[in-house]
């Protein structure tokens, strides 16, 4: 077989394998890109989210202390079951301040009536009836309060909840904003690097003919190649090894 080959066509073929190679390469690392983009946005939304659970889990207890403290002052201003509402004031007026206190009073009455000598008189009896129903509401305002300074506690642990969610929900938003962008930019780098190789090696063979090369040659019997590019007699041999 004679095949004709000149110097120029040569040289518009590398273009082109030089082009197809780099097209090939650009790709790759537009890809690889992409990829590292992507990898370091995800890293970015899993540590937002674990710190997000690690405020989570801080906050959790004064929460959860909040809830239950407004649950007391509902129960104590009779917003739920009656039954509810007794069962507060009895837990008061059990509990073992009351007692304490209780005892305390009634005693300082009576030693004052005793050293007046109005022990056994109207306003002894009067004021030991007064001093229980006014003690207990007293401690049951006084409970209130605390329980208010508990549930806003829990309050603001709550907003602090909500606000680390937004915070974590706006960054993780970006971050993924992120590697959407990355894997398009991938995408598109990939699909200009690829689109470039057709119009380079169409440049590279325009070279060729605009050099005057032809492809013809002669397709003969005797196997040998024909030197029409000027290769050389060493060039020649070479190739005639592999039948060209």
């Amino acid at each position: 077989m004679t095949f004709g080959l000149s110097g120029a066509a040569l040289a518009g073929l590398a273009v082109g394998g030089a082009t197809l190679a780099s097209g090939y390469m650009q790709s790759q690392a537009a890809g690889d890109a992409a990829a590292i983009q992507g990898q370091s946005a995800q890293g970015g939304i899993d540590e937002q989210r674990r710190q997000f659970d690690a405020i989570q889990k801080l906050l959790q207890p004064y929460s959860q202390a909040g809830t239950a403290a407004l649950g007391q002052q509902q129960a104590l201003l009779g917003m739920g079951a009656p039954e509810a509402q007794q069962q507060a004031i009895n837990a008061i007026q059990s509990g073992p301040q009351f007692q304490a206190l209780q005892q305390q009073g009634e005693n300082a009455i009576l030693q004052n009536a005793s050293a007046t000598g109005g022990l056994r008189g109207g306003n002894v009896q009067g004021a030991l009836a007064q001093f229980r129903p006014a003690l207990l509401s007293g401690l049951i305002d006084q409970q209130y309060s605390r329980l208010g300074g508990l549930a806003s506690l829990g309050q603001n642990a709550a907003a602090g909840v909500g606000n680390a969610g937004l915070s974590t929900g706006t960054n993780i938003t970006n971050l993924l904003g992120q590697q959407g962008a990355a894997a398009a930019g991938g995408q598109i780098a990939q699909g200009r690097a690829f689109g470039a190789i057709p119009g380079a090696i169409s440049g590279g063979l325009g070279l060729y003919s605009g050099l005057g090369g032809s492809f013809g040659g002669s397709f003969g019997g005797s196997g040998g190649f024909t030197d029409v590019g000027g290769l050389g007699a060493a060039s020649n041999s070479a190739l005639a090894q592999y039948g060209i």
